[in-house]
């Protein structure tokens, strides 16, 4: 569950990534990334990165560069290879010290197996109530929150069975997020993941594309492709409860919204915004 926020505190940003974020010609993303942890002064970012989804060895040293080459004063990369690895108090401590925390993709069954329930994954959660920025890009955006979509299939209609939940780190329990969403066609598993959990949005990241989610709840889009909003608080009937394995779900009433840099949506009061879109336009 996410950690309370004391009176008076403010969380830290939530900024889950769709993947293949820019790292080189124009990486806005992972550059206001930087600039959220420094508090302004990139040179003040304390931040550790978590390569545990990706089995690549040189993913933690390829992303320790990124930050540092975006001005980021101080980069760690931590891979906690084995469960035990998350009860060091040396590596806690560590964690503990940063003021942003970032996940790399990968398999983000790898990073609930070996993260959840341990001393990092509580640390972590503490962290954000207390003001770290926490993000992650594709497999590291989808563990952010409370229900986290395992795997599934592809496809632009939700079926039974189609998709499959695991229990992700807890940062919040708002939304489920899906990431790579329209390059790899994950409108139904999206779909079919809400109507298992109608009380969360839904929240489909295309690639080189993050939503900033402030401390206030407000999303803010940040990236050159779209994030779509599927909000099922006002579904009127699903059939999910009677599909079998393959067949094609009813689900009425859902509302989809397609954001773009510089549009908004409020989690709290479900309602979009064009943003900055609309003082471009005047």
């Amino acid at each position: 569950m996410p950690s309370k926020v004391a009176e008076g505190a403010e969380r830290g940003w939530i900024i889950p990534i769709g993947g293949a974020e820019e790292k080189e010609n124009s990486p806005q993303i992972l550059q206001r990334f930087v600039d959220l942890c420094g508090d302004g002064n990139s040179a003040n970012a304390n931040i550790v990165v978590i390569p545990t989804a990706s089995r690549l060895s040189n993913t933690g040293a390829r992303y320790e560069k990124i930050f540092s080459d975006l001005g980021a004063g101080c980069v760690t990369a931590m891979d906690f290879d084995t469960r035990r690895d998350c009860e060091e108090r040396g590596r806690l401590a560590r964690l503990e010290s940063a003021t942003g925390v970032f996940f790399t993709g990968g398999n983000q069954l790898r990073l609930s197996t070996m993260l959840g329930g341990t001393s990092v994954a509580k640390a972590l959660r503490i962290m954000n109530a207390g003001g770290v920025h926490v993000a992650g890009t594709s497999a590291g955006a989808s563990f952010i929150s409370e229900h986290m979509i395992a795997f599934g299939e592809e496809g632009a209609s939700p079926t039974a069975g189609m998709v499959r939940l695991a229990p992700g780190l807890g940062l919040t329990n708002r939304f489920v997020i899906d990431q790579h969403f329209r390059q790899r066609d994950r409108l139904g598993r999206l779909m079919a993941a809400l109507a298992y959990n109608p009380f969360a949005i839904g929240i489909g990241l295309d690639e080189d594309t993050a939503a900033f989610i402030r401390p206030d709840n407000v999303l803010e889009v940040e990236g050159s492709g779209g994030v779509t909003i599927v909000d099922a608080a006002g579904i009127q009937f699903s059939s999910m409860d009677t599909a079998v394995e393959g067949q094609p779900v009813c689900m009425l009433g859902l509302v989809v919204h397609i954001l773009i840099a510089g549009a908004t949506f409020d989690l709290h009061t479900r309602l979009a915004s064009a943003g900055t879109l609309n003082t471009q336009k005047s």
